[in-house]
């Protein structure tokens, strides 16, 4: 049996549409509020229908010299056509940190599975 960490899949995001792409402003500031942003399908679009489509996506915090990660935020996609109704695989959270780490994002879809980025938050 795998362990959890096993079953997700990467890649670089502009050649795999699963994978999450984080945005993160160029000059953000410790202890200041940012705007981060996570999204699926930038490069190459994902289905998003019934049969198949992006479930989640969840964002987590981990501290340079952190001990876990913090989970930041959790999005929910639920309606992939039903009456006509869309949701995209795209959230968005304001945040604030106090040092450098590491961003990542955790997404899920129904037929391919989860898929992981990270993206490295520099303080000078």
């Amino acid at each position: 049996m795998q362990n959890l960490g096993q079953l997700i899949q990467t890649g670089d995001w502009k050649g795999e549409k699963h994978v999450p792409v984080i945005h993160i402003p160029q000059d953000i500031k410790v202890g200041e509020s940012f705007e981060l942003k996570v999204s699926i399908g930038d490069e190459i679009k994902h289905p998003n229908e019934l049969e198949h489509h992006i479930k989640w996506i969840k964002l987590y915090y981990f501290k340079e010299d952190g001990k876990f990660p913090v989970e930041i935020a959790s999005f929910d996609f639920v309606s992939h056509g039903e009456a006509g109704v869309i949701t995209e695989p795209v959230g968005s959270v304001n945040v604030k940190l106090n040092a450098s780490g590491f961003i990542y994002a955790l997404a899920y879809c129904n037929i391919h599975g989860l898929w992981e980025n990270k993206a490295e938050i520099k303080f000078n």
